[in-house]
């Protein structure tokens, strides 16, 4: 059997599909680049990031296969000799490519489908997600349409499946108990990217680091083009704040299902969202040529939200309707959780071999490995209304300045701390064996403000749940429990830099006559107040090594 596939994201569809196969020793798998793409370049490390054994393209014209898989009908895949088999490509055939082979459907193009020309062997079998692709098809080669066989989407069959681990991917994601915000961009000029630049940056200025995480994806054909470097570089703005951007194969997958929103142009990966879960779609997709009338994406377009500015997506968030995405993705896929058995009986049936007795299940999405940059110094808007003391943090540099600028001592640049209103540090790992020095809390606590002048107060972050504060002017040391939220047994806490910012803010106009101990404040973090108790720290909470 050969796999064959002439981009990246075609790759990765054969292997969401290759479960079908699984277990029968029978059957050799083969690797091989189709050329001609532009996005091509990625397929020979994905190939060889999962050991598959890759036969050059001359040689693979060369020999017969009893099995080709691909999908994507473009380039030179017909001249490969033996039955073939085109999987699906995405979901929906939403897009007609300008510059293509005709105006239909990208991946539906009658000539491409026919297979027709010098040493062409055809295709064999079409595999379709949905009754809608195949009459789709008919309209434009009735022939063609004889070949297609509705069997479903085996990538989505992954998605649906790895729906139970939502909370390990959230976990790998680190997003606690934030909101998701996922943007999803195809390729192309009018994509997401393409039309809308400075969007992850300006949702990142606009939203509270405690309240909201952003993820990115992107589709594989932008990270072939430009390389993850330079897609690094031209969001840099926004992932120095906090955004995660998504490696493409099967993680993208993995953090739809973490996500919370969705904020998508007219790219497919919003089907597969959509027939997970019911979970707000906005869209940021701008119009143009690409986008076809009356296809799954064009319905999902037209029926959910626009979101105008990122200052405007909670207000676009009101106007989705539940219920409103699922109904269009099922325009999209059928036979969902059938989709692997289908396709296996039809490839069996293909090499007229007794299908294996071993079992035939979609592989779960693994969790998404990040890279996330943390941020180290944050504009904080605090507002105190007696002992309750609202903050809103923001990463610093991307939105104006907030009440106090509050730096991590020992990760944010030398300005940052030298410009800090509160400085706070985290205890640092040291291994095992090693010698050195340790600060005590309270030594380092009178170090910050010796040191930086500018500073008004510091913070040892002993634990989650404890840390240790000076504020100049206030001759104790104060000690700060941290409670947690606790929402029917699911505990979230509240990063305890957050809680020193709260603190800080609190005592800033207060003098130590006037600050009774112990006191209960309320931190209030988004939609939350955590319960924090102040007081003044034992000798050994001072004298603790960190």
């Amino acid at each position: 059997m050969l796999l064959a596939a002439r981009s990246a994201v075609a790759l990765y569809r054969l292997l969401d599909a290759l479960p079908a196969l699984s277990g029968d020793d029978r059957i050799t798998r083969f690797f091989t680049l189709v050329p001609g793409s532009d996005f091509g370049v990625d397929v020979f490390s994905a190939i060889e990031g999962v050991g598959g054994t890759l036969v050059p393209w001359d040689e693979a014209r060369s020999r017969s296969y009893d099995l080709v898989l691909s999908a994507s009908p473009k380039g030179d895949v017909h001249l490969l000799r033996g039955q073939h088999v085109l999987l699906p490509h995405g979901a929906g055939y939403n897009k007609s490519i300008p510059g293509e082979y005709s105006d239909s459907a990208s991946g539906l193009d009658p000539v491409l489908l026919r297979g027709e020309g010098e040493g062409s062997s055809g295709i064999t079998l079409h595999a379709v997600a949905h009754p809608d692709q195949v009459t789709r098809i008919a309209s434009g080669d009735p022939q063609a349409a004889e070949r297609a066989k509705v069997v479903g989407d085996p990538t989505l069959e992954r998605v649906l499946a790895s729906r139970p681990l939502r909370e390990r991917y959230r976990a790998a994601l680190g997003t606690g108990s934030r909101r998701l915000v996922v943007l999803a961009s195809t390729w192309g000029p009018e994509s997401l990217l393409g039309q809308r630049p400075d969007l992850p940056a300006e949702l990142a200025a606009r939203l509270s680091y405690d309240t909201h995480q952003l993820a990115m994806v992107i589709h594989p054909n932008e990270h072939s083009r430009l390389g993850t470097y330079e897609l690094t570089e031209r969001l840099a703005p926004a992932l120095d704040a906090g955004m995660v951007l998504v490696r493409p194969h099967e993680e993208w997958a993995s953090v739809l299902i973490a996500g919370d929103v969705l904020v998508t142009d007219h790219g497919s990966t919003a089907l597969y969202y959509c027939a997970a879960q019911d979970r707000p779609v906005v869209s940021v997709y701008e119009g143009g040529d690409e986008l076809i009338p009356g296809t799954p994406m064009d319905q999902l377009l037209s029926r959910v939200p626009r979101l105008e500015s990122a200052a405007a997506l909670e207000q676009a968030l009101l106007g989705y309707r539940p219920g409103t995405a699922e109904e269009v993705a099922q325009t999209a896929f059928a036979h969902r959780g059938r989709a692997l058995n289908l396709l296996r009986a039809e490839l069996y049936n293909l090499l007229g071999m007794k299908p294996s007795t071993s079992p035939c299940a979609p592989r779960l999405l693994h969790p998404p490995h990040t890279t996330e940059r943390t941020p180290t110094a944050f504009d904080v808007d605090a507002d105190t209304n007696g002992n309750s003391i609202r903050v809103v943090r923001r990463p610093v540099g991307i939105g104006p300045p907030g009440h106090h600028l509050a730096a991590e001592h020992g990760a944010a640049s030398q300005a940052f701390v030298h410009s800090a209103g509160l400085l706070y540090r985290r205890p640092l790992a040291v291994s095992s064996g090693q010698s050195g020095f340790s600060w005590t809390s309270d030594g380092w606590m009178h170090h910050a403000l010796s040191a930086y002048p500018g500073c008004r107060s510091a913070a040892a972050l002993l634990t989650a749940g404890l840390l240790l504060l000076r504020s100049r002017g206030h001759p104790d040391t104060y000690a700060v429990t941290v409670q947690p939220w606790d929402e029917g047994g699911q505990v979230t806490r509240v990063d305890p830099a957050a809680a020193a910012s709260a603190v800080h803010a609190w005592l800033l106009h207060r003098t130590p006559a006037a600050t009774a101990t112990p006191s209960r404040l309320s931190c209030v973090a988004g939609d939350r107040a955590y319960v924090l108790m102040l007081r003044r720290a034992t000798a050994d909470e001072a004298a603790e090594l960190f």
